[in-house]
């Protein structure tokens, strides 16, 4: 099914709920060389070509500083992706994955993420390698990567706990 609109042997396609609005919003678009969901890759490389992210005017500012980080996080929202299926064949021989165990863009809420270089920004516009992306893709946020990125506000009681996450009563 990611490839095309198609159910393969086996996968389970659900009937989604009411749409709720979570109040996202688009910073911007990404331009990328695919136009066919059968050309584009389905994992960005690092050395892949070069795409823009193109940053709507009232958010522009918000690239301040991250012209210091080699790489950046990209989130993005997959709009041409079905919502529906929750079990799927990826390799078309009948054995099932469920959706949350697969970086496949066919998932209820289809936020696509990209670890990608960073290659430059020229006003309100980023260049970046490592994206996986059909051309006009909304874009969601974009962050430095996290393994750069040393918090910068004072340290919280929560920055230093460790060992197991109570879970409350099952």
């Amino acid at each position: 099914m990611v490839r095309l609109n198609e159910i393969r042997a086996g996968e389970v396609a659900v009937d989604l709920p009411p749409a709720t609005d979570a109040g996202l919003i688009f910073i911007g678009t990404i331009r990328t060389p695919w136009t066919d969901r059968l050309a584009c890759p389905r994992q960005g490389r690092l050395d892949g070509p070069v795409c823009r992210l193109e940053i709507a005017a009232p958010f522009a500012p918000a690239l301040a500083g991250l012209e210091q980080y080699r790489e950046v996080e990209v989130l993005y929202w997959l709009d041409r992706s079905r919502r529906d299926l929750v079990l799927q064949s990826p390799r078309h021989d009948g054995s099932l994955r469920g959706a949350f165990s697969l970086r496949s863009p066919v998932r209820p809420n289809p936020i696509g993420t990209a670890r990608a270089r960073l290659v430059g920004i020229a006003g309100a516009t980023v260049l970046v390698q490592g994206l996986d992306c059909l051309d006009g893709t909304p874009l969601i946020d974009l962050k430095p990567d996290r393994c750069a990125f040393t918090p910068l506000a004072p340290p919280q009681p929560g920055d230093f706990e460790t060992g197991p996450a109570e879970t409350g009563p099952t």
